[in-house]
């Protein structure tokens, strides 16, 4: 979507709070022997005090409040009480909130101490990624510049974006026009407009970089079990500076 109007604006930033709210009272969580299932719980508390509902619930009844994958898996893993977190494990947590008939989405990655330094380096590498990419997240820039930008940080790194997976336009669903690859994709040229909103993921990898379906039919694995990391904001395309709807 693209803002209208100024109750567009709040309405944006009241959700994205919330999101906000979620993502960082469960990182203060994570830990060895927690499960998924419980850091599904706290965010689920969290989006209830504040009067919001699960997007992924809503729009694709995932089996979730939230989206939790370990190490391997890329993105969409279903929280569990069975799921156990251990020392050196990487935690992906996602979350996309609805309130008011507005959504918004973002996702950070979470080492487990302690971590080897090539899965700290990889965290910090998707993180690093998206900070690149915000200065082509501005309006008469073109789509495709982010991913170029991303892709470039993510190689120089030495590791690799998941092509299959990227940023979106959100705003009214979750998923809407236009696709914002995390490569330099010819095909999306589209220039960026004052008001667009749209979500810039960094969903990288060690190894291939080759997802495969995780067999649950919402998981997406890496093929060849190398680690993976996701970082995602929600954001406004201005003149300049992106408004992050869902940073602190």
């Amino acid at each position: 979507m693209s803002i209208e109007n100024q109750n567009d604006l709040l309405a944006l930033k009241e959700v994205g709070r919330i999101v906000r709210l979620a993502l960082t009272a469960m990182a203060h969580r994570v830990r060895a022997g927690i499960t998924t299932g419980k850091l599904a719980e706290i965010g689920g508390k969290v989006m209830r005090e504040n009067g919001a509902s699960s997007a992924p619930r809503m729009v694709y009844g995932f089996p979730g409040d939230v989206l939790i994958s370990l190490n391997d898996e890329a993105v969409h893993g279903i929280p569990s009480y069975s799921r156990t977190i251990h020392a050196g494990d990487l935690v992906k947590l996602d979350v996309t909130f609805e309130k008011n008939g507005y959504m918004a989405d973002a996702a950070l990655t979470v080492p487990v101490e302690p971590v080897s330094e090539d899965a700290r380096r990889l965290a910090a590498c998707a993180e690093r990624a998206f900070g690149k990419a915000m200065q082509f997240a501005r309006a008469n820039c073109r789509v495709n510049e982010i991913g170029r930008a991303i892709e470039h940080e993510v190689r120089d790194s030495g590791f690799r974006v998941i092509r299959e997976l990227g940023g979106h336009g959100i705003g009214r669903t979750i998923h809407e026009t236009p696709t914002v690859p995390n490569f330099d994709d010819p095909s999306a040229r589209q220039l960026l407009t004052k008001g667009l909103v749209i979500t810039v993921e960094p969903i990288i990898a060690m190894g291939s970089g080759k997802p495969v379906d995780g067999g649950d039919g919402w998981t997406v694995k890496t093929v060849d079990g190398g680690l993976s990391a996701h970082y995602e904001h929600t954001l406004v395309i201005t003149d300049s500076e992106p408004i992050l709807l869902t940073a602190a």
